[in-house]
């Protein structure tokens, strides 16, 4: 454990209520709250930590059991498949313990966990909690049974808690905490101990190619653009809309958290701009992320799927965009040598050549020429940082020979500390798996095989479109009219049938491309690739020490001739470059199989036998490592080389954790920048916003003003609201000279399902007696009589697609007498179900309005309620429940529940209703809405309401006409077949 953390433990274990800690990003949390449990002794009471995410709570057990830490010490984790005493016997033995907030909360409403045995609430991600949320429910229902329980919250988002007003004040007064806990990166503890021994760092900035840096340019200058029409709108905080906010996804919450109260009044445009900044967005990270020809194919998918009602497309530099990413990939140029982007310039390249339906290929040296005709030329431009990646790995080998045969090895640490294993960081698993790919073959190969299936998958979409198309009638006459252009070398005929010419030139490339693989067929059988089948023997076999031997012998085109393949201004010959692979054999790419410290087993491993006289550089063992896992890497590999191919500030800050924790190992980071990219700009942003965040909580800790009561304890967020209410109540004081009238608990029975929804917590804050059971009819039970089912908007939406709502709003309405459907809105957004261009006039199935009429319709006992927020939800409940008797817990967990014992008298199980029945005396003639209840309460049977004479159906129904009705319908003759 790195010193600065026992200072926070310190800090943090001086106030005996608790306290609320915010972390920089990457300073080890998961290695703190470990720390904290390990002090934890059962005789203090049990510790109650809710449940983190996965990534998170996986790094915190291997904390624990890396410490040596008994199994004791290790919590263990509620579930709701244990039974209610298991899990009371588990509250009361004092350890610690995983438990969800839902599981937690019903436990205490029903009094499953003895408050005075709990030590205290850990809370690991304090950044999500709102004064709504079932954590802050759960602490004020624990603080009412036992004051002396502690609360302690940690975060490492700094950026979070600053979102919004006095965030981080409001989360205090939730969760009943004084103190409030900054350690910043830039604090005294934890600068000096990072700074004391730190690794050595070789920042590398690699320069993007032209086509990259034109593209970049053009996205920010399209991003710039939407900005502006994002300002004229008037209706976000100029500010916030910067390209340097732009960069970051909490830019998307920024604005959507100032627009969604006026959403249903934006127009179109105002919409499709918000969307588009997140396009841009992705489009500049995944420039820098990767390949040429994956870049090309995601914005063949925008220009399909966002043509027709995007912003950002029509903008002025926007075709740029599409046309440098072609350019990384391919170009066209005619036959004669003449590009058609007016370079001007001659290749030696291999072309591709339409020509009347045959294809054919040539080069420029010895080919014919034809005037109107396009040929392609490859590109399949490769990233900058791969030759420089492989330069890296060439450079630590051969530093580590040269260590090794002058005995320059360090010896303090041992073959088992230092694994000799270079870790290289990427954002995602698909970089991951394409650098991996690129190392281990030909980076060339690779592209080749991601260009051809590019072009596959463009045949694949033509063919679809062709097979659902319906022929055109064949035109009379020819030339012009017969609906073809032949290709001319004026210039109106070329710029008309240019795009048509490329698009054919693409299909060329794709015919000659399985022509090609069906000659190379018998060849490749012949020739096996060796060093796959050490790949798959090594991705079977991950626990055997040793080496893998293979060959790298890679099967290329029989043709012989020399492609040249240009790379931004630099040519690099492709018959040079097939010889660079490395003969590496991996034991495939197991982010997902990390376990324990069996890491070391499944990276790549050396070559020792070269079958190959050329002069290959030997590359160490690799281990690629995807940034969103969020996997304890650093501590299960424990390498002394770290490659970070895409930069994150929270991985550079676990690196210096990392490396005071482990204080005589050497390490070396090596830092792969684009230069003058965004990619440094985010990374530097993130840094600054960070330290902005920590500076605007200092301020707020100043001003901070959270009230408690004469023993010290925090009176929590509704003191004042609960002080206004008593002061109230006493200032009437002409009833009764101001005796105060027995006020009866209104309580409100809550299906379990429920307590996802912040729903529960605000009936509870209204005062409301919460009672938690399992109900199969409804979600709360107000009374005997009201029945409510709650839908949020999209939970409406979906209820209605899969049929689910009407079955619920039936069994509502045969149980209970007033059904009721509650439509609840999000606080933060509109109160519009449909803006009004969306309504239409008539009645169609796929409308929301029209599904909601008919089932009203359909329904008519249902009461629909609109609610703008939660907290209007329970103010509509207190009107609902005025003049209604308490609801009876034992009666509504019996509704609609099958019984085995048979009809039970006054009981409301599923077989005291023949349903069928009741839906056939609801069709007979006469019988309506109004009549068909008392009908039932006047006879127990339909054989019984065969027999009743006029007066009585007169009596029943409500009228002479209607009991006639229905007498001669039961009365008439049905003709006989002879």
């Amino acid at each position: 454990m790195v010193q600065f953390h026992e200072h926070v433990l310190t800090d943090l274990l001086d106030d005996a209520n608790g306290g609320l800690v915010i972390l920089s990003s990457g300073l080890s949390l998961s290695s703190l709250i470990a720390s904290l449990l390990l002090l934890h002794s059962p005789p203090q009471g049990s510790l109650l930590l809710l449940s983190p995410a996965p990534p998170f709570k996986q790094r915190l057990l291997h904390h624990l059991r890396s410490r040596s830490a008994a199994p004791l010490q290790i919590p263990a984790e509620i579930t709701a498949d244990l039974p209610a005493p298991h899990r009371h016997s588990l509250y009361a033995s004092g350890g610690a313990f995983f438990i969800t907030p839902r599981i937690l909360i019903v436990d205490l409403l029903t009094s499953r966990v003895p408050a005075s045995t709990v030590a205290g609430i850990v809370i690991p991600n304090a950044h999500a909690i709102a004064e709504t949320s079932t954590e802050a429910f759960i602490v004020r229902i624990l603080k009412s049974l036992n004051k002396n329980a502690y609360v302690r919250a940690f975060s490492d988002k700094p950026q979070a808690m600053v979102a919004g007003f006095a965030k981080a004040e409001r989360i205090m007064k939730c969760l009943f905490i004084r103190k409030l806990h900054l350690w910043p990166r830039f604090q005294v503890y934890v600068s000096q101990e990072l700074e004391k021994d730190p690794p050595v760092v070789m920042d590398i900035r690699v320069p993007m190619s032209k086509n990259m840096v034109g593209i970049q340019k053009a996205i920010i200058e399209v991003m710039d653009a939407c900005l502006k029409e994002m300002r004229k709108t008037n209706k976000v905080d100029v500010e916030d809309l910067t390209v340097e906010n732009g960069l970051f996804k909490s830019f998307d919450e920024i604005v959507r958290r100032q627009l969604d109260p006026i959403w249903h009044t934006l127009g179109k445009k105002t919409k499709q701009l918000v969307s588009d900044l997140k396009t841009l967005r992705k489009l500049l990270d995944y420039l820098v992320r990767y390949d040429a020809v994956s870049y090309l194919k995601y914005l063949d998918t925008l220009r399909v799927s966002e043509s027709f009602r995007s912003v950002w497309i029509f903008a002025e530099s926007s075709y740029k965009i599409f046309e440098l990413a072609k350019k990384r990939v391919y170009r066209f140029v005619r036959s004669d040598g003449i590009k058609l982007d007016g370079s001007g310039k001659s290749t030696t390249s291999k072309k591709r050549k339409l020509r009347g339906g045959d294809i054919r290929e040539e080069t420029d040296s010895g080919g014919s020429s034809s005037t109107g005709v396009i040929v392609l030329e490859e590109v399949l431009e490769e990233a900058p940082k791969w030759k420089v990646l492989r330069e890296v790995l060439e450079e630590i080998e051969q530093e580590r020979q040269k260590a090794t045969l002058t005995g320059e090895e360090c010896l303090v640490e041992d073959e088992e500390s230092d694994s000799g294993i270079v870790l290289i960081t990427c954002k995602d698993e698909c970089s991951c798996m394409q650098l991996e790919d690129i190392i281990t073959n030909n980076p060339q190969k690779v592209m080749r095989e991601v260009w051809e299936k590019y072009l596959l998958s463009k045949v694949e979409l033509r063919d679809a479109q062709t097979r659902y198309k319906k022929k055109p009638k064949v035109p009379k006459g020819f030339g012009i009219l017969d609906g073809t252009l032949h290709v001319t070398t004026t210039p109106t005929a070329e710029v008309s049938s240019t795009s048509k010419q490329e698009h054919d030139a693409l299909l060329a490339a794709v015919s000659e491309m399985r022509n090609r693989a069906k000659l190379e067929k018998p060849g490749d059988c012949s020739q096996p690739h060796v060093g796959d089948e050490g790949r798959s023997n090594g991705t079977k076999d991950k626990n055997k020490k040793g080496r893998v031997n293979a060959k790298s012998s890679r099967h290329r085109s029989s043709s012989g001739r020399k492609k040249v393949v240009t790379d931004g201004n630099q040519a690099v010959p492709a018959s040079e470059d097939e010889h660079l692979t490395d003969g590496l054999v991996s034991g495939g790419y197991c982010e997902g199989n990390i376990s324990g410290h069996s890491v070391d087993r499944a990276v790549l491993q050396k070559e020792s036998d070269w079958s190959e006289s050329r002069s290959v550089k030997p590359l160490p063992p690799l281990h690629f490592h995807a940034l969103e896992s969020e996997q304890p890497i650093l501590d299960i590999l424990k390498p002394s080389v770290i490659i970070v191919y895409h930069p994150d500030m929270t991985f550079v800050r676990e690196i210096e954790v990392y490396k005071a924790e482990n204080p005589s190992k050497r390490l070396k980071i090596y830092f792969l920048f684009y230069e003058e990219s965004t990619e440094v700009q985010k990374f530097e942003a993130s840094i600054r916003r960070e330290n902005g965040a920590f500076e605007s909580l200092i301020r707020q800790k100043s001003m901070m003003m959270i009230p408690v009561d004469q023993d010290g304890h925090s009176l929590g967020l509704n003191a004042s609201m609960e002080q206004q209410a008593s002061s109230s109540q006493n200032s009437i004081t002409r009833k009764a000279g101001g005796r105060k009238e027995a006020e009866r608990e209104m309580q409100v029975i809550v299906d379990m399902r429920e307590f996802m929804s912040s729903l529960p917590n605000v009936l509870h804050q209204k005062g409301m007696r919460i009672i938690p059971v399992t109900l199969e009819v409804g979600d709360y039970i107000l009374s005997p009589l009201i029945c409510v089912e709650r839908k949020s908007i999209q939970d409406l939406f979906s209820s209605f697609t899969s049929g689910r709502l009407f079955h619920q709003v039936e069994t509502m309405a045969r149980y209970y007498r007033i059904p009721v459907l509650l439509i609840e809105f999000s606080q933060d957004k509109s109160f519009s179900f449909q803006s009004a261009s969306d309504i239409g006039d008539d009645v169609t199935p796929n409308s929301i309005i029209s599904k909601l009429s008919l089932l009203s319709l359909h329904f008519p006992r249902l009461r629909i309620i609109w609610s703008r927020s939660l907290h209007a939800t329970a103010e509509i409940f207190f009107s609902l429940k005025a003049n209604q008797d308490e609801p009876d817990e034992t009666k509504a967990i019996r509704v609609g529940v099958p019984s085995e014992e048979g009809i039970v008298e006054n009981d409301v199980r599923a077989e005291n209703y023949n349903t069928s029945a009741v839906e056939f005396l609801r069709r007979l003639p006469g019988v309506t809405d109004s009549n068909y209840r008392a009908i039932m309460d006047g006879c127990k049977s339909l054989a019984e309401l065969a027999l009743l004479p006029v007066d009585r159906l007169a009596e029943l129904m409500g009228g002479q006409k209607v009991a006639r009705t229905l007498r001669e319908f039961l009365d008439a003759k049905y003709p006989t077949l002879l």
